[in-house]
């Protein structure tokens, strides 16, 4: 049986968490700086150890205005302090609640450019090694985040998204351009199991690429994303695998 992580971005305000908690194994909670708060991250952290998902870190460039999606040539020092400062948060409240973090997966732009930038990725990977070096740093496969968990000693997951396209080097198409994200639920069913199954995605260029599926994205908003997310658990179900977070 094969066996995936089916993870989601929560505590950005979306009303379908709570139900999203019940389908996924692993929750990305946002820790202030593109959304949420304390009490939100609170309340996410208490939700998911009751439903029992692992719990993980979801730092950002800090930009509210424009939910961490806004490119930002930072210091990697600074992207350090930023990162431990977001990943050190949230773990004190997992602790305060009697759990324990399992993962890191940086948000939006700060997750695009460390999966091509080596310092930025560096700067990531030093920040979750210094809080825990046990955490699982989350990127997109095959990315450069991924390569500098690795050389810090960190475990790694490579990460695919069931609804974002892809560009023919395996990076996701961006937000701005046609293509980037697939509305049709059929088409992103085929391209998800696709993945996990034959470790593969087409581009948008329409040529063949590999891709090393370890978790699943499912965006969190509204609820097309919890329908999705149903539809998604019923196709594994069929395919024979096995959601889990270990």
């Amino acid at each position: 049986m094969i066996k995936i992580d089916l993870n989601a971005d929560l505590g950005e305000g979306s009303a379908s968490d709570s139900a999203l908690l019940q389908l996924v194994s692993s929750a990305n909670i946002a820790c202030g700086f593109h959304a949420g708060d304390a009490q939100t991250m609170q309340a996410c952290v208490r939700e998911a150890l009751k439903n029992g998902v692992a719990v993980g870190a979801h730092p950002s460039f800090p930009d509210r205005q424009n939910f961490g999606r806004t490119a930002m040539d930072l210091p990697p020092e600074t992207v350090y302090a930023q990162t431990l400062y977001q990943v050190g948060a949230l773990a004190a409240i997992v602790h305060a609640e009697g759990g324990k973090m399992r993962h890191v997966k940086p948000h939006g732009m700060l997750y695009n450019q460390a999966a091509k930038d080596p310092a930025l990725a560096d700067a990531i990977a030093r920040a979750v090694h210094t809080c825990d070096p046990a955490l699982i740093l989350v990127g997109l496969a095959g990315s450069e985040l991924i390569r500098a968990g690795e050389r810090h000693g960190l475990p790694t997951r490579e990460e695919v998204f069931a609804d974002r396209g892809y560009m023919s080097d395996g990076s996701l198409v961006p937000r701005s351009q046609p293509g980037a994200l697939i509305d049709d639920d059929a088409q992103a069913l085929t391209q998800t199991l696709e993945m996990v199954q034959g470790g593969r995605v087409k581009s948008i260029q329409g040529q063949w690429t590999r891709v090393n599926a370890q978790t699943v994205c499912l965006h969190g908003d509204g609820e097309h994303a919890l329908r999705f997310a149903q539809r998604l658990r019923e196709a594994f179900a069929a395919s024979n695998i096995a959601v889990t977070a270990s």
